[in-house]
Order: structure tokens, then sequence, then C-alpha cells
């Protein structure tokens, strides 16, 4: 090969040497600029952390356990897995109908209405907060006021609700005080299921029990809806009772329940009696309490609780899943 094409050879593959080198020259500086970029932004902004917000949820059916309820409250769950639960508990003026100071007084005025008009083919539930506001009494207490919709479990009948809610204050406290009036809310007819379930129990030699209900599955046998509802009404005259500012309950689940042979009375009276071992869960402290109360009902006579007695506490205890069909 003549020198001059020797030496031309040289020079091209000299010139794609440093074509090459400075290519990964370019790319490493690149690849550092970036990484740097990164430890700066990661400096700046801190570890990210994640808000759930929880709003009013969708209307409580046939399908759904009560425990599904929303607390309205803002949760802000960090990498480390703490949590703070942001609670508005002497929150005055106007409120918020999604958080929680209006949905506890809202469910309160859920409880009430039970008392007063539930039984087996009858359970009424908050659907929805339109309004509330709350003020302090002297020194008394708190008063809300509420605009509500309730809906009746079963025959999914909604209705528009007005209530004014006393909490006492702490010391000596009673129950709350509810006035309520609705609109809409009794339409349903109950009256020939409540009479067929009557008449089968009360003419029956067979004293019907059971016993987890929903089960661990989060199952609920057809047979047992009608006695799942009644411990649920029932177990409404001890969570009216024992709310306060401070308290959101639901009934999770009936343990156990034993239809008793009537005393005289209430068979002159004509009613069925039952023993019912209830799981009731409060919401905030997301403590399981065990109640086991004595419960008398007929169509003419509705849901009475006749005792009461509050269980010692179970720290293994958590709430069932939700109940399917």
């Amino acid at each position: 090969m003549p020198i001059y094409t020797q030496l031309a050879f040289l020079r091209t593959t000299q010139s794609s040497l440093a074509l090459v080198f400075c290519s990964q020259i370019l790319v490493w500086s690149m690849g550092w600029t970036l990484l740097i970029l990164l430890v700066v932004l990661t400096v700046v902004h801190g570890n990210p952390t994640m808000t759930v917000r929880t709003g009013s949820g969708p209307t409580v059916g046939f399908d759904q356990h009560p425990n599904s309820v929303p607390l309205g409250e803002d949760i802000q769950t960090t990498t480390e897995g703490e949590s703070e639960v942001v609670e508005e508990v002497m929150a005055t003026g106007v409120l918020n109908p999604s958080h929680y100071p209006a949905r506890r007084a809202a469910t309160v005025v859920q409880h009430y209405l039970n008392t007063h008009y539930g039984s087996p083919y009858r359970w009424i539930f908050l659907s929805t907060v339109h309004s509330g506001s709350a003020e302090d009494v002297a020194e008394m207490g708190r008063k809300y006021q509420l605009e509500l919709t309730m809906q009746e479990m079963i025959s999914n009948v909604s209705g528009q609700c007005s209530a004014e809610l006393f909490f006492p204050g702490a010391e000596g406290q009673s129950a709350p005080q509810v006035q309520a009036s609705c609109e809409g809310l009794h339409q349903s007819n109950t009256t020939a299921q409540e009479e067929a379930f009557y008449q089968q129990h009360r003419a029956s030699n067979n004293l019907v029990s059971g016993s987890n209900i929903p089960d661990s599955y989060g199952h609920l046998e057809h047979s047992m809806k009608p006695f799942w509802q009644l411990g649920g009404v029932a177990s409404s005259f001890i969570m009216l009772r024992e709310s306060n500012e401070s308290t959101l309950y639901n009934m999770a689940q009936v343990a156990n329940f034993t239809q008793l042979v009537s005393s005289q009375e209430e068979t002159e009276k004509d009613q069925l009696r039952f023993n019912y071992h209830v799981l009731l869960h409060e919401m905030i402290s997301q403590e399981i309490i065990h109640w086991k109360l004595l419960v008398t009902w007929s169509p003419e006579q509705g849901v009475q609780v006749l005792q009461t007695e509050l269980q010692p506490k179970c720290h293994h205890c958590e709430a069932p899943p939700n109940t399917t069909n």
C-alpha cells in the first residue's frame, strides 16, 4: 500500500476514535447531571405523603353493611404508615356536611328514629347530610340543627328529615336529646311481612336461635335477616344512650340470639321475647364493644329493650366484614 494511503487511513481511524471518545464523555456528563437534579428535587420536596379524603359515600342499601358509613374526615398517611385524624369536634356555626361533627350528630338522629319506628322489617340509616349548624348553649352543652335524607334499608324508601339535637355538657352527661320530623320515610308498608313473621314465631313450638350474623365471610342467611335487623334496631337503644360528641356507633354483628319463652305478662301483651348478644363498633376509637340485651317485639307494641348488660372488653376483637346476600 502506498505510504500516503496508509497515512490517510491512520488519520481517519484517529478521527473516529476521538468522536467515539467525545460521545462517551457527553453521555457520562448528562447522566451525572440528571442524577444531581434528582437528588436536589428529593431534598427540596422531601418524602411523599398521601391524603385520603372520605366523603359522604353511597347510599346504604341492603347489600351494604352499616359499618360502611364513612366518617367524612381527612386522614393523612405518611410513608412510615402513621395516620392522623383531623376531628373538628368543637366546630360551631355552619358545619361541613361531609365532616365528622355533622355526620356524628346525624347518626345519633338515625338511632333515635330506629328506637321509635324500627322493626324486623324496618331499619333506618343515614343517607345524606344536606346542611348543619352547631352552637354552644350557655355552658349546658351544644345544640345541632340538621337537614338530612334518611333511608329505610329494606325497602330503600327515602325521606327528608329536619332534626334538632342537644348534647349535654360533660359533667353528669346524659343521653342526647333529639327531636326529628320526616316526610316520606314511612311510606313503605311492612304490615304484611311483620304480621307473617310474628305469627310464625308466636305459634311455633321450636324457639329459634342463631349466631355469628353475619359470618366471618360477611354472609347472611336469608332466614336470619329479620333477626339481624331486629338486633340492629335494638342496638340503636344502646347507641343512642351512649353517644356523645366523641363517638360514632354502628352495630357490627349479632354474636348470637335466642328466642325465649314469653312470660305470662308478655304473653298477655302478645310479645316475642329474645336474648341478644351484639357487637357494637365505635368507629373513632375502633373499639368493638359487647352488649347483652333482653328484647321484646310485637307489631302493636314495637321494639322494646328491657335489660342491657355491658360485657368485659374484648382486646382481640375485630369488626366483621361487610354483609353480603
